[in-house]
């Protein structure tokens, strides 16, 4: 019967029938016991394991191993389950290793035997194997993570991304610190100190730090800081600048923290940049707002040029004055020198310094043109001494033998010929006082004729640099006075024994106060302009008081019986005119030599105390004098009379004519930048095209030729840090609104 003849019906049971034996047959021979054979030859349905084709790819480890290889583990292997363990035992007595799979205590097949070579091998291959396999689990997990870094770090901001958008936080830092320890200890074989004093020891630290650091949190806010202990400008060791800045659909633009500016785009009223707080930049649909509160470090300054000659303005409060700079050579000058000056342009003192020795503190260990001194306070004086250990003995005008010191301390008091004796020597004097009445100097530096200019007609003497606030100023000196010649001092040559002590005399103390008598010496009216050069054309400069009724300054002092007259002329610096005749003008006494120094820009005022005595007499009553005078300027320190708001209000201002050409000095160095800005005509000029800035050397250069051809007035503003100490408190609101 053929198999399409079948009734449809039975057709189907047929098929299934089919599939049943077919699958039963194949239970029935993986059900059937494995059998491992120990010989060559083996049934071919002996093996449970099927054969494996060494060329797949991925080989799965066997379940029950029958080899040693097949105890490795592969590539694509699945997990064993959890009661399925492969266990080793040692056979002491056959040295070998049994290796087989569990489940429980019964073994899944017959276990095998391995030397100790090959269970070394295979142990080894394992362990391995197990720790490429979690290096390479721990790499896949920390793909997206790097390690640590203080240098570089970043962090997560989760939530907060929401506010200062993605990126993250991010600091990175660069720089240095350098840390130097070490100590001192210095030994003094000085008999005259006690001996507790003549040892001394101490600690000597020395840091340098040069750190930079940039952080970011989000895409929003930025946060720079730069600090260098070696910068050679105080407002140049920190820089620090937080800011947040805010989308183009936010209200907060903008939020500077620190180092801030806030420019302004017109001439009435003008920013600053170098300023330290807080600026914000708000946006109220077509109204923007910015606002800053801060404290301005720089002063306003502006230059004027007009046909390449430079004009530059000044403003120099009365109370900074030159200190440590100029002094007289003894009171009989300074007694002299207001009526002196009276006689300009030609001065009729009748002296000439014929020669001067200086000496200093030896700071910088020099060790040629040094000798030991000692030096008196009242040496040479015959009025005003410290003391009253001595007596007026001479004439009025100063010499070695206007009071007994010189000789007394030479015929009685051998002994402080020595260096090593003076103390023990003068100290037998009754209240004769070390460092006040006198100074003992061992290696003191005499200065070079470089290093100082000596005004012979007057008696006073310029260093050019100024001295620290401990260091000892003496001289020694010979002047001709009607006709007799006077010294003052021992000069170098009078001693020729190099071990012998010079006796010489003191201008200032190493801790000159205003108690003591040779504090009077310092000059307190000279004013230095920070120019190099100085024309007499153009040259400008008037006193101005602040009135506290009209709160500006004044030419004249508020007063109804003072206020037909200038400053200038009451304080006695308007008696000429431009010839040289006695005709007050209106203008400042321009005496080279006397009134000013032209090639060091240094007004000296015709009287030793301006704003004092001289204020004093020309008012002439006692009653107005006393709300105007500012005697504490020269009775006091500085730092003190700065103190004294209510008298500290004369100012210096004007103008001088400096150098000429393309090129205009701003009086100024490490000027901020962007806050340079320069006119011509009123016309603001562009910054490379129309001039070029130095801000480092503190130049302006003109680079449009036409502008100078044409003789424009140009007027260059700037602002100046280099006076750090003038600090003030800014704030500012602006407001824009645009029609768009």
């Amino acid at each position: 019967m053929k198999f399409h003849q079948i009734h449809p019906r039975f057709g189907k049971l047929f098929c299934i029938t089919l599939f049943a034996i077919m699958l039963m047959s194949g239970l029935v021979y993986a059900a059937q016991p494995s059998i491992i054979s120990t010989g060559d030859a083996q049934p071919q349905h002996a093996s449970t394991t099927p054969a494996t084709d060494d060329t797949t790819r991925f080989q799965v480890k066997p379940t029950a191993p029958i080899k040693e290889k097949d105890l490795d583990d592969k590539m694509g292997d699945l997990k064993d389950p959890d009661n399925l363990k492969t266990d080793v035992q040692y056979n002491e007595n056959q040295d070998t290793y049994t290796l087989g799979s569990k489940i429980g205590d019964n073994y899944l097949n017959t276990p095998f035997l391995l030397t100790p070579e090959e269970y070394h091998n295979w142990s080894l291959r394992k362990s391995m194997n197990s720790y490429y396999r979690k290096k390479n689990a721990d790499a896949f997990q920390n793909k997206d993570k790097k390690p640590f870094d203080f240098s570089d770090m970043n962090f997560d901001l989760g939530p907060a991304e929401k506010i200062f958008g993605p990126g993250g936080v991010k600091i990175k830092t660069q720089g240095s610190a350098e840390l130097k320890f070490g100590t001192n200890l210095r030994s003094v074989d000085n008999p005259s100190l006690p001996i507790r004093n003549r040892r001394t020891f101490g600690f000597d630290f020395d840091e340098k730090v040069n750190l930079s650091l940039q952080g970011s949190i989000g895409d929003k806010m930025n946060m720079n800081l730069n600090y260098n202990t070696e910068s050679s400008f105080d407002y140049d060791s920190k820089n620090l600048k937080l800011q947040y800045e805010g989308k183009e659909d936010e209200i907060v633009k903008l939020i500077e923290a620190g180092n801030v500016s806030m420019p302004t785009n017109n001439s009435l009223i003008q920013g600053a940049t170098s300023l330290f707080g807080i600026r914000t930049d708000l946006q109220f649909g077509k109204l923007k707002l910015q606002t800053v509160a801060s404290q301005k470090k720089s002063i306003s300054k502006s230059v004027s040029s007009s046909g390449g000659s430079q004009l530059t303005s000044f403003e120099i409060q009365a109370d900074n004055y030159e200190g440590n700079r100029h002094f007289f050579l003894s009171h009989f000058f300074r007694n002299h020198y207001d009526n002196w000056m009276k006689g300009l342009p030609t001065i009729q003192s009748g002296i000439t310094i014929n020669r001067v020795e200086v000496w200093i503190t030896n700071k910088n260990g020099t060790t040629t043109d040094t000798r030991n001194i000692v030096a008196f306070t009242d040496l040479g004086e015959n009025t005003v001494m410290n003391t009253k250990l001595w007596s007026a003995t001479g004439s009025a005008e100063p010499s070695n033998s206007s009071n007994d010191l010189y000789t007394t301390i030479n015929s009685q008091y051998a002994g402080a010929r020595s260096i090593n004796s003076v103390s023990s020597t003068l100290e037998a004097i009754p209240n004769f006082r070390g460092g006040i009445d006198y100074e003992k100097l061992e290696s003191a530096r005499k200065l070079s004729a470089s290093e100082y200019t000596v005004n012979k007609n007057l008696g006073y003497i310029s260093l050019r640099t100024t001295l620290q606030t401990d260091q000892v100023l003496a001289v020694a000196y010979e002047y001709t006075y009607m006709g007799r010649t006077y010294q003052v001092g021992e000069f170098s040559t009078d001693q020729n024994d190099n071990k012998n002590c010079l006796y010489v005399k003191t201008l200032k103390n190493a801790a000159n106060t205003p108690s003591m008598n040779n504090w009077k010496l310092m000059m307190k009216n000279v004013y230095s302009l920070g120019a190099t050069s100085v024309e007499q054309s153009n040259f400008r400069l008037d006193i101005k008081y602040l009135s506290d009724t009209a709160g500006v300054y004044l030419s004249y002092l508020p007063d109804s019986k003072l206020k037909n007259q200038t400053l200038l002329r009451l304080l006695g610096m308007d008696r000429l005119d431009n010839k040289n005749n006695p005709n007050p003008n209106g203008y400042f006494d321009f005496i080279s030599g006397y009134t000013i120094d032209p090639s060091t820009g240094r007004i000296f005022l015709p009287c030793v105390e301006p704003f004092g005595s001289y204020l004093r007499t020309a008012i002439g009553d006692d009653a107005t004098a006393n709300k105007y005078v500012f005697q504490e300027l020269y009775d006091s320190t500085r730092t003190a009379a700065k103190q004294i708001i209510e008298k500290d209000k004369f100012m210096f201002t004007g103008q001088y004519k400096a150098t000429s050409g393309n090129v205009i000095s701003l009086g100024a160095m490490n000027v901020p930048r962007g806050s340079v800005v320069v006119t011509a005509g009123g016309v603001t000029l562009t910054e490379g095209s129309d001039y070029s800035v130095n801000y480092t050397t503190g130049e302006v250069t003109i680079i449009n030729q036409n502008i100078l051809d044409a003789g424009t007035p140009i007027n260059v503003s700037l602002e100046d840090n280099s006076e750090s100490f003038n600090r003030k408190t800014m704030l500012g609101l602006k407001l824009m609104h645009s029609r768009i």
